[in-house]
This record gives C-alpha cells, structure tokens and sequence, in this order.
C-alpha cells in the first residue's frame, strides 16, 4: 500500500491546472537557462545510457528499446513499478538508440521502424525533454506514460484505484467500500485546463508538463488519462493520440516537447508550460519533423461581436496536421495564437463547449494573420431563438444538470449520484437541476415533463429542439406529446463509438434533434400540463450505464 512499510509517512498528492500551477511556479524556481552544472554528462554502462544533468537528476535509457529504466531524483529511485519500464505505449521492442551532446545538451534518440522518440537533458536542469514522432500508422504510439514505484506518494483521488478492491465496468473502473468510484479515466480535466499533471509530497514533487498538443487529435476540450495510481504504482501520462471518444481522425508528425519535471515540492517553473515553453537550443539537434520558432506564424483577432458575456469564449484553429486554441478576452473577445504551424485552417470560435462560427484563416511562417472583428451571424447561437420555456443552457455541455458536474470524475453508478429518474415539472425554476444530465434505454428512458401552454400556444405548431453532447451505442431521443403524437425515431448523427458517459466524458459531437409537434398534439386546457416524454431509442448497447444513452445540452420549445 503506498506510504506503507517500515519508516514509511503519509503521502499527499494535488493535480494542478493552468492557474494553480503557475501560483505555484515560484517555489521550484527557475529554469536553469544554458548554465553549466558540476557532474553534467553521460556515461555508457553496456546496457544503457546514464545521463546526468549536474541538477541531481540521473536518469537511464534502454540502448536496446528506448525504454526509460531509471529516474533517480535527490538519490532515490522512483522508475517503475510491476517490472514495468517508462516507455512510448507499452514500449516498442528492439530499437535503434544513439547518444549525442551539443555543449548543454544531451540527446538520446530511439528509431523503432518509422518511429522516432527523443530524450534531451539540459545542463543544470532538473527536467527531461520528450519529443515522440509518428509518421503513419505502422506504430501504436499513443502515448508515454512515466511509471513510478509504489509508495513514493499517495494518490485517493478521483483518477485513483489504489482503494478500490471492486470492479464494476470492464477492467478499468472500480468502487470503493463507500460507494465511491475510482478510475484512471476520471481526470476531471479538459486539457485546455491543465498545463501539468502529477503529485508531490510537499518536498519532492513528480509532474508530466504537457505539450502543446499540435499534434493530438480531439480539440481544446477533450479528456483522457492524465495519470493513475494502483497497488503497483503509478502513471503519468502524455496522451499523443487515444481512441476513446474520439471525434477526429489521428495526426501525424513531431508531437512535443513534453516534459518529466521534478521541484523540490512545488508546481513545475511556468516556463516549462505549453504556450510558454521556447526551446531554441533545440534547433539545430536534427529532432525529425521540428519546426524552430522561425518556421511558424501567428493569428491575432481583434475582437469576436455577438458574444453572451455571460459564457467563456475559445478560438481554435484546426486543420488534419495541426490544431491549437486559446481563451478569448472576456472584455471584448481580443485573441492571439502564436507558434502556428504554416497552412490553412479552419478557425472555430465556441461559447462555452459550442461552435458559434467558423471561418478559413491562413498562416505564414515569421508573420502574423491579424482578423477584424468576428461577428457571430445571427441564428448560430441557438440561445437566441425565443422560446416558450428551455430546459438548460445551449453551451455545448450538459451543465447545470443533474449530476453533470459528478459525471466528469465518477462512475454514474456512484453513490454520490442522485436519482437518474425522476421526472420535470416547468415553472419551477429548478427544471434543469431536476433533469438528468444523460438518458440511457435501459436506466431512465421514458422521463416526463410537465408543461402548460396558453390558449395561443395550444393553437399553433411548434418545434421542439433537444441538444445532445455525444452519445453511446446509437442512443437518441424518440419524443412523444400526450399520448397522442409520437415523432419518427431521429436518424443517429456520426458519434465515437467506444465508452464516453461511463469514463468521465460528455464530449462528442454536439448535435441538434428538431422535432416538428403539430397543433393537435398540444391540450387546449391552458390549465392542464402537457406531457411530453422522452424516450432512448437504439438496437446496439448492453444493459444498465452501458445500454444506449446520450448526454444532453439543452431542450426547449420554440415559439
């Protein structure tokens, strides 16, 4: 059991996003720049590669795999747990790895078939430099995960299994004796809300410093693994490409830097962060597929018009060899991307989670594409549309519903989870509150709500519109009105086709199901509620949490 054992002393253990860290960043200090360090240099020991960078970090690398076999900070070991390597994947087999050092730089590069990963080390520096280049698919090089022994600290949170004896969905997904559960799936985090990921005993601390994702497939607000702890040990994690719940196809090419940090407890410096990181010493190394700052460009926008300053705005430029994002200026929607691969892009502003406009933009390496005011174009934003009552905020996200904030670190069998049924009465100002965040066949399809209609209203036809955020195993809403209309059952739009609302993930492709009801299905009782109930139709799924189901983002009834 971490922090168990002879001498042993309780662990602890925090995540830190983009703003936390960067609080924190002043207690690790600052990068060492190009300075020299005592002890600085490698050494070939026959099996491996020992590098140390003079900053009492002295790490080996596998001449026969690439593998990561040691990380040895301040003297102690903290590689490795199960008998198992840090490594790309599940690491690669036999490999060719050379050494090379250019003054301050040392670096160690693995070619395995068309696969290309790189250690660098920095003179005085207590940090390792990971770049990984996949040029097709002939390779399952998804990821690195830095494994780390058991007991060196203590994780119980969300993204831990360390407690959970009980299994509750495939191999991956675990309850506690208190009804919590426990998964390395549940990070919480989009990972436009992290710069780094990792533990620290409050006097060493082990972080994975991200890198800018150009590569990556998913967008600004994916999630996947960051990092887990078991009995074993634990993981962190630099996710190159993950086929769950993804929504685009993978890229190709150089994806990092990313970066092994150890502090002396605090956050990683700030400089080691995406969007902050430079690395120019890294020019002239010959890393395959490297693009020096020179060689990119940058898109500036003015303002974005049209805005519910009531909701965070993000830009994001993607196209099928890079993608990148940034926040709006709350103010006025100002932005800049900078360190733009060269090419054109799709540029994508969404409210919240929501895409309200695109266009096409161009970038050229050394200069800036600098845009007018992006004006969102009226009907883009269905928030606009008068309705007769709405259910949720159109945001791209099932937030504000019930049990939507618990779905992003927890099973929904979890006993912190209300009551997935339950049915919704308008008018009370708690409609959104009171619906469930998802609807599955086999748990909760059939919910009610309860609505009345004035005289007017009941004369005429409306449309009904139901948002959804993703959806497992084909599931979509059928909807019925008073038992007297039952619309046609909806085609599926393109979804991901593995787990998403069991794994900690709303996000998929966001779509809008209409539904035209006819007069003659509303009650001409202005005093009587209308009913309408919602139904989860499809023929693929199992049973309970994984029988078909769907993530919702809002419902309303337009005028």
């Amino acid at each position: 059991m971490p922090g168990s054992g002879s001498g042993a002393v309780p662990r602890r253990t925090v995540v830190l996003g983009s703003a936390a860290a960067a609080a924190g960043a002043a207690l690790a200090g600052p990068l060492a720049g190009t300075a020299s360090a005592a002890g600085f240099g490698w050494s070939d020991d026959g099996t491996h590669y020992v590098v140390d960078t003079g900053a009492q970090l002295v790490f080996k690398v596998s001449k026969t795999n690439g593998d990561l076999t040691s990380l040895v900070y301040r003297g102690t070991e903290y590689q490795g747990y199960g008998g198992k390597n840090s490594h790309v994947e599940s690491g690669l087999g036999a490999s060719t790895v050379t050494l090379r050092q250019s003054g301050p730089t040392i670096l160690i590069s693995v070619a395995y078939g068309t696969l290309r990963h790189y250690y660098a080390a920095r003179s005085g520096e207590n940090h390792l430099y990971l770049w990984t280049h996949k040029a097709d698919d002939s390779v399952t090089a998804t990821r690195y995960m830095v494994r780390v022994k058991a007991g060196m600290f203590l994780n119980d949170e969300p993204d831990s299994y360390t407690y959970a004896p009980t299994t509750i969905e495939a191999s991956d997904v675990f309850r506690k004796a208190d009804g919590q559960t426990r998964s390395k799936h549940y990070a919480r985090r989009r990972v436009i809300d992290y710069d780094c990921v990792g533990w620290t005993t409050g006097s060493v601390g082990l972080w994975m410093v991200r890198s800018n994702h150009e590569k990556a497939s998913g967008g600004p607000f994916y999630r996947s693994l960051l990092r887990h702890q078991s009995a074993d040990g634990g993981g962190l994690y630099e996710i190159l490409y993950y086929g769950e719940n993804q929504t685009e196809p993978q890229r190709y090419g150089l994806q990092g830097p990313y970066v092994i940090a150890f502090t002396d407890g605090g956050a990683p410096p700030a400089a080691l962060f995406p969007g902050t990181l430079t690395t120019p010493w890294a020019d002239a190394l010959g890393i395959s597929g490297y693009v020096p700052a020179s060689g990119r460009g940058r898109v500036a926008g003015v303002g974005i018009a049209g805005r519910d300053t009531a909701h965070p705005y993000t830009v994001a430029l993607a196209n099928s060899d890079a993608q990148y994002w940034t926040s709006a200026r709350a103010s006025d929607g100002w932005f800049s991307l900078g360190g733009v691969l060269p090419g054109t892009y799709t540029l994508t502003v969404f409210k919240s989670e929501l895409a309200v406009h695109t266009s096409q933009v161009s970038v050229s390496a050394g200069a800036t594409t600098t845009l007018n005011t992006l004006t969102i174009p009226a009907g883009n934003d269905p928030s606009d549309a008068s309705t007769i009552w709405r259910i949720g905020e159109w945001t791209g996200t099932p937030s504000g519903f019930k049990n939507a904030d618990l779905m992003t670190y927890a099973h929904p069998s979890d006993v912190r989870a209300a009551p997935w049924t339950g049915n919704v009465v308008i008018g009370g100002g708690e409609e959104t509150s009171a619906f469930p965040c998802y609807l599955w066949k086999d748990v909760n399809s059939g919910l009610l709500v309860y609505f009345r209609l004035t005289a007017a209203q009941a004369a005429a036809a409306h449309t009904l519109r139901i948002g959804v955020t993703t959806a497992y195993a084909g599931g979509r809403p059928r909807v019925t009105v008073n038992d007297v209309w039952t619309s046609a059952v909806p085609a599926p739009p393109a979804q991901p086709g593995t787990r998403s609302l069991t794994v900690g993930s709303y996000r998929g492709n966001n779509h809008t199901f209409t539904y035209s009801v006819p007069a003659s299905a509303w009650l001409t009782d202005s005093s009587r509620y209308n009913v309408l109930r919602i139904d989860v139709v499809s023929g693929s799924g199992t049973t309970g949490f994984l029988s078909a189901g769907t993530a919702v983002d809002a419902i309303d009834l337009l005028v």
